[in-house]
């Protein structure tokens, strides 16, 4: 039977495509695809211990078996959409310029007493080295999806009236913001706790890798394993 297989990030690189046909036997698991890919590319197979899997954009099992059709990624460590009026969560993947002052104007109604936001900016070093520029690449439906989960649990467990999870995709230039979280409730409490909570979950969940690139070279920025539980409460992401 044939599945689809899809790369991020370094493993895109080693493999040398973003993503391939593959036949495997009836009974395959995602551990005997991940296998394969191991046998004819040593670098892949170790990543073993800091790669998860998602079939069909939900997280995984390597032991998880597959069936015809199905789609399946591997997602290395990462980086760690919807209209905003009227909807309670505006999640989007960007690649022109986060417009900030207009999402968060359009998120505010009469009826807000705060408005919040955090924003991810491009620095000019890591490391200790000078920093040229940055891109983000994403493994986009299942980012989208993990987003408006994050953005869900936000308007339950603060209780806050909207949120924005915003992410820009492609090349960033110094000072450019790469990410936006923004909140507005009745008080000020909920929509800081709020926001640290998003910025805090996206990082550690949403499959966006990050490739920083310098005057002598270029490096993944390969920060956590992607996560399936939200921080601090061992639920499951639904």
């Amino acid at each position: 039977m044939r599945v689809r297989v899809l790369f991020f990030g370094r493993l895109k690189e080693i493999v040398g495509c973003a993503e391939e046909a593959a036949e495997v036997s009836e009974g395959a698991r995602v551990e005997d695809l991940f296998l394969r890919y191991g046998r004819r590319h040593p670098e892949f197979a170790g990543f073993r211990s800091s790669v998860v899997a998602a079939v069909n954009q939900q997280f995984a099992e390597f032991g998880t078996p597959l069936s015809a059709g199905d789609e399946v990624a591997f997602l290395p460590p990462v980086s760690g959409g919807d209209a905003p009026g009227g909807a309670a969560a505006h999640c989007e993947l960007v690649r022109a310029p986060i417009r900030t002052a207009e999402i968060v104007a359009q998120l505010k109604a009469p009826e807000d007493g705060a408005a919040a936001f955090f924003e991810g900016i491009v620095r000019n070093h890591s490391g200790g080295r000078a920093t040229l520029y940055l891109e983000y690449f994403a493994y986009e439906p299942m980012a989208l999806n993990k987003m408006r989960e994050i953005a869900a649990e936000m308007l339950r467990r603060f209780e806050v009236r909207r949120v924005a999870l915003v992410h820009r995709l492609g090349r960033l230039e110094i000072g450019e913001t790469s990410v936006l979280i923004a909140v507005c409730s009745a008080h000020r409490a909920a929509p800081l706790d709020a926001c640290r909570f998003g910025i805090d979950t996206l990082k550690r969940i949403v499959p966006i890798w990050k490739k920083e690139y310098f005057q002598d070279g270029a490096v993944w920025a390969e920060g956590v394993r992607p996560e399936q539980s939200f921080s601090g409460t061992g639920e499951s992401i639904p």
